[in-house]
């Protein structure tokens, strides 16, 4: 979640460090839509046509070690460590939170039942999903300078999204995102707690996220699962979530209760995800079971009992990978799944929630992204003159990483820092306080704790007194 800090040591800059070759990367696949700088392809159908690919792969880690910078910051809060930029992935953590809208149709799918166990259901998988974009993304997000702020609207998707970065010590980033149909609000504030434990590190999650569908007058609040990278000394990269969120229906008092579970002492329980779905009473409605990193369903509690007591007694289960005719006879929506192989033991019976989206063939020369994280940075033509001034994609070292200027994007971050460092120094000097632009400090109205609300304007495009930060 973030290691950046404008506090930098000053030893380690890949300016002065040369970086090993770039991975090789099919040309074809480079831009599928043959529009280049910005430019965006329209289709018949008059929808953008996001790009398929970043415009240069990613540099290799190789040759560079976690350990060589962290063990010189053992006993050191982790926020204020400056990490090489060649363990970033370029992307804003601002940009790194819109990746929860990666499966919005969930959202959608809440909003049209109406039944509110279905509700709740679809609300667990999108919770669910909106960690699931981290699989594998062992690059850390740049941490956004104070002020920052990152916009994404999309039609296709039916949304629009604003964050802004709050405070830089303790590091908070706000959001608000909203339908463009009117039929949902979705908001929050995260600021991730970070410790080190010597062979991993681990981001205790800070903060309430809101969902609220508005046509069924229903507020949903919940936590997300705690991250965890490993073999940070050595051995390859990582990453698990685990913890228990408890998801929240404030109008009905229904309550679903997700065990994100550890991996455990052989890894039986990788990724694993069960829980529960119960009313006001605490009577259980149904069971979920899945994998974070592919897929989720739900099935009766009785079924789901005698299933685990046969599998107790040694009963004949069949791991089986799902296919897409197992699929089709339990969900009906199963045309617009894609084709992904499951590990999880499924229970006939069950119903599908959801499952992850295919990621390009050229991610993992892309730092894993998703095809949704590609298209985040993606500046098109006559963007720049509507941007907020303080909007990602107009940041300097994120750019020239995602071009494969490595060398300058070194340089650029350290000049932003600097910048941002004289910055606090000038308004301490003059007594000032600084002020957030789009959020302000308040109540979540449901659970009664501190929050960053949106106080809304932003849309009105009205720039003129937002800082310089780049």
């Amino acid at each position: 979640t973030g290691f950046d800090s404008d506090n930098s040591s000053g030893d380690f800059s890949e300016a002065n460090h040369k970086v090993p070759e770039m991975l090789d990367l099919d040309p074809h696949e480079s831009n599928r839509t043959g529009k280049h700088n910005g430019e965006t392809e329209i289709q018949e159908n008059g929808i953008k046509r996001h790009r398929t690919s970043l415009p240069a792969p990613m540099f290799s880690r190789s040759d560079f070690s976690v350990w060589s910078i962290l063990k010189k910051c053992i006993g050191l809060e982790l926020s204020k460590i400056t990490m090489p930029i060649v363990f970033n992935e370029p992307l804003s953590f601002l940009q790194r939170i819109t990746e929860y809208m990666e499966h919005i149709y969930l959202i959608n799918k809440a909003c049209s039942h109406a039944d509110p166990l279905e509700r709740m259901q679809a609300v667990a998988a999108f919770a669910v999903s909106a960690v699931a974009s981290q699989w594998e993304r062992t690059g850390k997000p740049f941490n956004p300078l104070l002020g920052e702020t990152y916009e994404l609207t999309r039609e296709d998707l039916g949304f629009r999204f604003i964050s802004e970065q709050v405070s830089h010590h303790p590091p908070i980033s706000a959001f608000y995102s909203e339908g463009l149909n009117k039929d949902f609000i979705f908001h929050g504030s995260i600021y991730p707690k970070l410790k080190f434990w010597g062979k991993s590190i681990e981001a205790e999650p800070r903060g309430t996220i809101t969902l609220e569908l508005l046509k069924h007058n229903e507020a949903y609040t919940w936590t997300n699962p705690t991250c965890c990278v490993h073999n940070v000394i050595i051995g390859k990269l990582w990453l698990e979530q685990y913890g228990v969120v408890e998801i929240v229906n404030h109008s009905t008092g229904d309550k679903c209760v997700l065990n994100f579970k550890p991996c455990g002492l052989f890894g039986k329980e990788l990724h694993r995800v069960e829980g529960y779905i119960q009313d006001k009473h605490r009577k259980k409605q149904c069971v979920i079971y899945g994998k974070w990193t592919e897929c989720l369903w739900c099935t009766d509690p009785t079924t789901y009992e005698t299933y685990k007591k046969s599998e107790k007694r040694g009963g004949e289960q069949k791991k089986k990978s799902v296919s897409e005719d197992d699929i089709k006879s339990e969900n009906d929506e199963a045309d617009d799944m894609p084709e992904v192989q499951d590990t999880v033991q499924f229970i006939p019976g069950s119903k599908l929630l959801w499952r992850i989206n295919c990621r390009p063939p050229n991610s993992s020369q892309m730092y894993n992204f998703t095809s949704f994280a590609v298209s985040l940075n993606e500046l098109e033509k006559g963007m720049e003159a509507i941007l907020a001034p303080t909007d990602c994609r107009l940041r300097p070292d994120i750019r020239n990483m995602e071009n494969g200027n490595m060398d300058v994007a070194s340089k650029e971050k350290e000049r932003l820092e600097e910048k941002q460092r004289a910055a606090r120094k000038e308004r301490a000097k003059d007594e000032v306080e600084w002020h957030t632009r789009w959020f302000h400090q308040g109540t979540n109205p449901y659970t009664g704790t501190p929050d960053w609300l949106y106080s809304g304007g932003y849309f009105d495009r009205n720039f003129s007194d937002c800082p310089d930060i780049y």
